[in-house]
């Protein structure tokens, strides 16, 4: 193997690897090293070689490299599963909704399957007729989307997913349909619908309306008739005040989707994946991974600098682990199978943004990081996109390719129907020791909540060392630190620690939207990307937020109002109990 040694990892990873990751005896005593664990992985995810004639001991070998070296990480299921009984690697599914009872408990079923196996899922309700609605079987009323959101909600929180981690769910409602009121509200009451976020799929035409103050048609999906009129900014002041109250419902716009849509001859895409980021088809899956920023920097003249070369080299190794993830993947339903077979579909992103960003001395809100942002993602976009074209050259094209966008003289021939998501990497980040996918810092000082309601207190170890390199330590500055979450009001910290050293709660929502925007203009998937406010934010900030993100052409958005769930991943001391959803 080319890496030699022992694993790096964090206190914190090596925790994270044992109680979720690690292969278990019946006692739940872990039976594997994280050496074992990446080894494993890279020899089962090279096994797909042999399908086109090369060789999986090369193949592993440098899937291994740069797995145990932390330079890239699948998404969780593939860590988890690979090399297992279980054998279902992809994170995001999609499944449809259908207007009937056999429909709507095929796809319950599918989601309890997936969510065993630890995936998660997203669904469109849009085409369930509304509430009071005529049953032609029973001549009695229907009882709408929400009702039968619930039953899904139910039945996720009953399946532990194999006892790795809670299930998590997308709900989009399409801004025409009747019951769109009902579903903005539909999470008002804390504790309701716990294991799904929720999204209104909204459109160009909605969002004109809005603008304009306009009213705008609901449509009966059951006869695609209007059934009445409303006014577009009502409704949009209806989103944004439950997004300002709870966080949710987010806004996914459905058109700027769509026209990325590299398959529409095969269908609209309707939902995304639970967090966001990746738009599918129904049927389809996706699996993801994501790129270490904070290993890709090295010294030069003693300042730091990305190492362009060796980005490029984790990026090609990365798209080829994971296409070979779709042959090596087991699914949990024929039509799945087809489909993601049909496009292979993968979603490579990036972690540790942030970490580089201090580590550079960039200020997170400036408009220098976004210029990075924009330089990065563009260089990491074209080498996954020449990666995917090297391996269409010798295993083929995606086998939809003829009914895709692609299909024209001259265009590209890609191995798989679209390639960039940045993704949450919740857990993986954990485990690799970076920042959150292109997340800014959380804080300096603050609890992390684990599956098991686990409380693992975190400080930021790049703040401390440049506290102690520079003489401003002390414990009293760290207890002050976690009490407020943030540097900037704390006298004693010189200022040019204060520029650098930036948390989410430091940056105005505005450049939280920005810097979504730098990502996505480079992005064929989407990007999930939290936009926060402080508690003391008014209404209208959230107002902003979301008509500036449909704007700069974002394809979605979620907002978070400190403290308005009973339940978020990461806390400061003094905040509510948390569990972590990846």
């Amino acid at each position: 193997m080319g890496y030699k040694g022992k694993v790096k990892l964090s206190p914190t990873a090596l925790l994270v690897l044992k109680r979720r990751y690690l292969k278990k005896d019946f006692a739940g005593n872990p039976i594997e090293t994280p050496e074992e664990l990446f080894l494993r992985v890279a020899r089962n995810v090279a096994q797909p070689e042999a399908l086109y004639g090369e060789d999986p001991e090369k193949a592993e070998e440098a899937f291994f490299e740069i797995l145990a070296g932390l330079e890239f990480l699948p998404n969780t299921p593939a860590l988890m599963n690979a090399g297992r009984d279980l054998q279902q690697l992809a994170a995001c599914y999609v499944l449809p909704v259908e207007d009937s009872i056999e429909g709507i408990f095929e796809s319950v079923k599918l989601a309890a399957i997936v969510h065993q196996s630890g995936g998660g899922t997203g669904f469109s309700f849009s085409r369930l007729r509304p509430r009071n609605d005529i049953v032609s079987s029973s001549g009695g009323p229907a009882s709408g989307p929400v009702s039968f959101i619930r039953i899904f909600n139910e039945s996720t929180e009953v399946i532990n997913q194999g006892g790795f981690r809670r299930g998590a769910n997308m709900a989009i409602l399409h801004i025409q349909h009747p019951d769109i009121l009902e579903f903005v509200h539909s999470k008002s009451k804390q504790g309701v619908l716990t294991n799904f976020n929720i999204s209104v799929g909204t459109t160009d035409a909605f969002m004109k309306a809005v603008e304009n103050d306009e009213e705008y048609e609901l449509i009966n999906p059951r006869t695609g008739r209007p059934v009445r009129r409303l006014r577009a900014r009502e409704v949009f002041n209806e989103i944004v005040e439950e997004a300002w109250k709870t966080g949710e419902p987010g806004m996914i716009f459905l058109d700027a989707i769509n026209r990325a849509n590299p398959t529409p001859e095969l269908g609209m895409i309707e939902s995304t994946n639970p967090c966001g980021e990746q738009p599918l088809l129904p049927y389809e899956s996706c699996v993801l991974g994501s790129v270490n920023l904070n290993k890709m920097l090295i010294e030069e003249d003693g300042k730091p600098r990305i190492n362009w070369q060796r980005l490029a080299e984790v990026v090609r190794r990365a798209v080829h682990f994971l296409d070979n993830v779709i042959d090596a993947n087991r699914y949990p339903a024929p039509p799945i199978e087809a489909l993601t077979k049909g496009n292979r579909r993968i979603g490579l992103g990036l972690m540790g943004f942030a970490d580089i960003l201090i580590k550079m001395g960039i200020r997170y809100n400036s408009e220098e990081a976004l210029k990075l942002a924009e330089e990065i993602m563009s260089f990491f976009s074209n080498e996954v996109n020449q990666a995917s074209i090297e391996l269409a050259k010798t295993r083929g094209v995606f086998p939809n390719f003829s009914r895709s966008i692609y299909n024209r003289l001259g265009g590209p021939r890609y191995r798989n129907v679209s390639r960039t998501t940045i993704a949450p990497t919740g857990s993986i980040s954990i485990i690799a020791n970076c920042s959150s996918g292109i997340e800014p810092i959380f804080a300096f000082v603050f609890t992390r909540h684990i599956l098991d309601n686990t409380r693992i207190p975190q400080v930021y170890e790049p703040f401390v060392e440049v506290a102690k390199k520079m003489g401003f330590y002390s414990e009293e500055l760290m207890e002050r630190v976690s009490r407020e979450g943030s540097i900037q009001n704390i006298p004693g910290v010189p200022e040019e620690i204060k520029r650098v050293f930036v948390t989410a709660r430091d940056i105005p929502a505005e450049w939280h939207v920005r810097m979504q925007a730098a990502f996505q203009k480079y992005t064929d998937n989407a990007v999930s990307k939290t936009i926060n406010f402080s508690v003391n934010a008014p209404r209208e900030e959230v107002e902003r937020a979301y008509l500036l993100a449909y704007k700069l052409g974002c394809k979605g958005i979620t907002v978070y109002r400190d403290t308005t769930r009973i339940s978020q991943a990461l806390a400061l001391e003094c905040e509510c109990e948390v569990s972590v959803v990846d």
